[in-house]
């Protein structure tokens, strides 16, 4: 009987030592996958606030900032210590934006936002709108192209007059701002460029086409434009969101050019303006070359569209036709 407890008890010694074994090598491969990525995170994390820093005292032009992801954007950067140049068409949206940068923030230690009414449709004033900027400020450190309109309508419904519009403020008029901005920033081997694009400059929908080919070309324009001024130290960075909620659809233009007018339940449903731009700003801070905000959906079609066209086309001609039977 002892002889047999003894047994029992050597068994017991034997698997409990086994078990030890065991979970001391999953300690060591799990210590050995995790330590890593924890280093990761944490230089990641300094590189961040280095770069966040680093925001401190830069002027930073946004376009389309008198509402929306514009006016979100001017938050999130002069909470960040910046110097803030609110451009759009209406003045007393700048005024009203910039009076809630003022109240909002009143501790934060920057200089006044400046207010500078710009069309970009103007394109022949927008380089002397750059010029009144720098006089003020000195310089423009980060150049934010967010001014923009959309478009609801099918392609033969849309005159070509709307057409050349969209195209007019979305992409002429965008780049007509970055090529004025341009020189100062190549002679000061210095500057940032953001381009706000869109999920549909990668996977353009149906009734979408002036919208989505305006992006597309801004898409294209800035992988030319990166390539170029890399060796000026200017960095590039393309963001395409997904839905915001804001009051894009709301200013969007019909196919005989009149205001939409209506606020679509994507867009109801869209991300909060606050949390895309806070992500804006940290991809600026981490000088990223492109940035994509958007649910699972989105970011699925644009792996379709990559890896599975033909089901992506099929996709989109149902949807097409799910428009055609709405009207």
């Amino acid at each position: 009987m002892f002889h047999t407890l003894g047994l029992t008890l050597e068994n017991r010694m034997t698997e409990a030592r086994k078990l030890y074994e065991s979970l001391s090598l999953v300690g060591s491969v799990s210590l050995a996958v995790s330590l890593p990525w924890i280093i990761f995170r944490v230089f990641k994390a300094l590189y961040l606030q280095k770069g966040l820093n680093e925001l401190f005292g830069k002027v930073v032009v946004i376009t389309g900032s008198s509402s929306g992801l514009g006016e979100a954007l001017a938050h999130e950067f002069y909470k960040q210590g910046c110097q803030v140049v609110l451009c759009a068409r209406r003045r007393q949206e700048l005024e009203r934006v910039r009076t809630d940068l003022l109240h909002s923030h009143s501790t934060v230690p920057t200089h006044p936002p400046i207010i500078i009414p710009l069309d970009l449709s103007e394109i022949d004033k927008l380089e002397e709108q750059v010029k009144k900027i720098v006089s003020i400020t000195g310089k423009i450190d980060i150049l934010i192209n967010n001014g923009g309109i959309s478009h609801r309508g099918s392609v033969l419904s849309t005159q070509n007059d709307v057409d050349m519009k969209i195209m007019m403020v979305n992409y002429f008029g965008t780049i007509a701002l970055t090529k004025a901005v341009l020189p100062d920033m190549m002679k000061r081997k210095e500057g940032h460029i953001i381009f706000i694009s869109s999920i549909q400059g990668l996977v353009a929908l149906p009734e979408r086409s002036a919208y989505s080919a305006s992006k597309h070309a801004l898409q294209a324009f800035s992988d030319s434009l990166r390539a170029e001024v890399a060796s000026s130290n200017i960095s590039i960075t393309v963001v395409s969101p997904g839905y915001i909620k804001t009051n894009l659809s709301l200013n969007a233009l019909t196919g005989t050019g009149e205001s939409y007018g209506h606020m679509d339940p994507t867009t109801e449903k869209g991300l909060p303006p606050e949390y895309v731009a806070a992500k804006i700003v940290k991809a600026v801070a981490e000088k990223k070359k492109e940035l994509i905000i958007s649910t699972l959906l989105p970011k699925f079609a644009i792996f379709l569209r990559k890896c599975l066209p033909s089901l992506y086309f099929l996709i989109m001609a149902k949807r097409a036709q799910k428009c055609s039977i709405k009207k």
